[in-house]
């Protein structure tokens, strides 16, 4: 059986979405009304994010920064 818990808070993943300018777009802490090309954005900022942390590198990801895939 699946976990129901996610992976992300819910206050990470307001905070990526503010700086995404797309915050507005959320109610609370549903993200149903997201666009697919935005949760794309979001996933890549939550992957730069994860990575910088990882590197140790804690600290504000700007939009951009996630590495394309090859």
């Amino acid at each position: 059986m699946a976990s129901k818990r996610g992976k992300m808070s819910t206050e990470l993943k307001l905070r990526l979405a503010r700086e995404l300018g797309i915050e507005h777009k959320v109610e609370g802490d549903y993200f149903g009304n997201i666009s697919s090309r935005d949760c794309g954005a979001l996933v890549r900022q939550a992957i730069a994010h994860a990575e910088a942390v990882l590197a140790g590198g804690v600290g504000q990801v700007t939009r951009g920064t996630a590495p394309r895939a090859q």
